[in-house]
């Protein structure tokens, strides 16, 4: 299972968007999409791969930077690959 992470015009990402819209698309094997503002994406990116709050601050997404992470079936992060470099 794949999601790909792009820019989406979301402000901020709140964690019951990932319980209730993507965790049960990827359960069900489905790709999912995601074009998100950088920050809603530094905080989807915080809670998918268990960042802590002092480490975030570390993450570098550059603007239009596709990110595929390839999950197992209980979504715990196997993989993650940034497009375009």
């Amino acid at each position: 299972m794949k999601t790909l992470i792009y820019q989406r015009w979301k402000a901020a990402f709140d964690r019951p968007f990932w319980e209730d819209e993507i965790a049960p698309k990827l359960l069900d094997g489905k790709n999912v999409i995601i074009a998100a503002h950088g920050n809603s994406l530094r905080a989807l990116s915080k809670y998918i791969e268990r960042i802590s709050d002092d480490d975030i601050m570390d993450l570098e997404m550059a603007t239009g930077e596709p990110v595929v992470y390839d999950f197992d079936e209980k979504l715990n992060v196997l993989g993650k690959e940034k497009l375009g470099k």
